[in-house]
């Protein structure tokens, strides 16, 4: 039997992404699409426990717990998180990045996330895409990110984040 390399698999992730949005496009208003095979009671918890990982990411990062924010993200050196024209890989790498950029409550500010949706790909992987938005004192960045959750066993997780930031008004 052959195994996938690393990048492998992520090039088989990405074209099922792609292949599975060319043939079932998500509706402008769609807040999950179920996958073309699969039990839909499945479906529906998988779809829940995705959203409670990022519900508990919000949560954690409202009350300044950035370790706490980290649990969303498969403990592994292959997590990647792709932003500001930089690929990081591996969950520490990750974590250091947040500690550093976000040092302090006021850099933090309040996360909300919204416009999600949510499309399972097999029973162990999903693709969430949604918008970020932070409220800080003197600013309000926001943006989009596209996340691949694999089921691990715990639970969903996080191993591949592509977030990017809207241009700030001048």
């Amino acid at each position: 039997m052959a195994t996938l390399s690393k990048a492998g698999f992520a090039v088989s992730i990405v074209l099922s992404v792609l292949i599975y949005g060319v043939i079932f496009p998500a509706p402008a208003n769609a807040q999950s699409i179920s996958a073309p095979a699969g039990n839909r009671a499945d479906h529906t918890s998988a779809v829940s426990e995705i959203r409670s990982v990022l519900r508990m990411q919000q949560d954690a990062w409202n009350h300044g717990d950035i370790d706490r924010f980290m649990n969303g993200y498969a403990h592994l050196r292959h997590t990647v998180f792709v932003s500001e024209d930089t690929v990081r890989r591996g969950w520490e790498t990750v974590r250091d990045r947040y500690r550093e950029k976000y040092s302090d409550r006021a850099k933090m500010g309040v996360l909300t996330f919204s416009d999600l949706e949510i499309v399972l790909l097999s029973p162990d992987s999903a693709v969430a895409l949604g918008r970020w938005k932070l409220q800080r004192a003197k600013d309000r960045p926001h943006g989009r990110f596209t996340l691949i959750f694999r089921r691990l066993p715990e639970g969903w997780r996080i191993v591949h984040d592509h977030t990017s930031a809207a241009a700030q008004p001048q």
